[in-house]
């Protein structure tokens, strides 16, 4: 069993119930009340799973929407505030198996900066998780370029977790099934990251960390595509479409245990850049953990996407 951190795992605050219930709405009631127990669980029941699944370190961070869903920019930044507060405390009872990565309320950008800020320097935190768009704000907004001058000063990995579109998609009506995990969360947060992209963020920050779950929502498979097409409507970019995701992304296995978008990530963003992440408690983490022990990958590697990689990355 190969030893691993993980950096999707979620965790409700008390001021972040409310934001999250909602999600739920179309889900059995049994599996929503397993859901809320686990998300609030920071002993025994959460512990033992990590150590039969050989994780050693579990990054936590609040599950969305968070404060993503609040209107009132004030409301937000004070409760993101204190849900990395709370996320601190329980964190400093195991800080030898937990860390943890900022809730962040974007409303404010200045605010958003100093928050991100302090969550690194005072609570020790890895970075931040910020749970898609904020009432249709997109992380490659002009306007947030106080929060990316920081996060890029301070070397910050922003994970960018999946979230509902502004408008549902259309061609999903009548398919809720596919609404969310299955397929339109995946395609609202590969184009939410494909924005900050092709907008120039990071010709704007050439030094900032994005991550996304889910071996990077399709975008490695699609290297080609974006260099070919971005020639063809004539992009104005320091460099091809691909070099910035294989400079300025990482991404993590988390839902996607499968060896082939694995091999596809690995070959497309290269060794150092896939990382391990479960999703716990909306994934098995006992199935990721057996999948990772288990796929035919060279076992050098099967370390470096297990725990390497992210030490390195966040410092741990």
């Amino acid at each position: 069993m190969v030893q691993k951190i993980a950096l999707e795992e979620h965790i409700l605050t008390p001021g972040m119930i409310d934001y999250w219930r909602p999600t739920m709405t179309t889900v059995p009631p049994a599996l929503t009340a397993r859901l809320f127990e686990r998300l609030n669980d920071f002993g025994d029941v959460r512990l033992e799973a990590m150590d039969k699944s050989g994780i050693a370190r579990a990054v936590l961070s609040v599950a969305g929407p968070g404060v993503q869903a609040e209107r009132d920019a004030a409301v937000a930044t004070r409760k993101a505030r204190e849900a990395n507060d709370f996320l601190a405390g329980e964190i400093q009872k195991r800080p030898d198996r937990y860390a943890g990565f900022a809730h962040i309320a974007v409303q404010d950008p200045k605010a958003a900066a100093d928050e991100l800020e302090r969550c690194m320097r005072d609570l020790k935190f890895c970075g931040a998780m910020i749970n898609g768009h904020t009432h249709g704000l997109y992380l490659d907004h002009p306007s947030l370029s106080p929060f990316w001058e920081r996060a890029e000063a301070l070397g910050a990995l922003i994970y960018l977790h999946p979230a509902d579109p502004v408008t549902p998609l259309s061609v999903l009506d009548g398919y809720d099934a596919l609404a969310r995990p299955m397929w339109g969360w995946g395609v609202e947060t590969g184009s939410h990251a494909l924005r900050m992209v092709v907008g120039g963020l990071f010709d704007r920050f050439p030094k900032a960390r994005l991550a996304l779950g889910h071996l990077g929502e399709t975008l490695p498979y699609l290297l080609w595509r974006f260099d070919s097409r971005a020639k063809f409507q004539g992009l104005s970019l320091n460099k091809p479409p691909s070099q910035y995701i294989r400079d300025n992304i990482w991404v993590t296995i988390s839902g996607m245990l499968s060896a082939e978008p694995l091999k596809c990530s690995l070959d497309a963003l290269g060794r150092d850049r896939v990382m391990f992440g479960a999703d716990y408690p909306f994934e098995d983490m006992a199935e990721a953990g057996h999948f990772l022990d288990t796929v035919q990958i060279e076992e050098s590697l099967r370390a470096d996407v297990g725990y390497n990689n992210a030490a390195k990355l966040l410092g741990l």
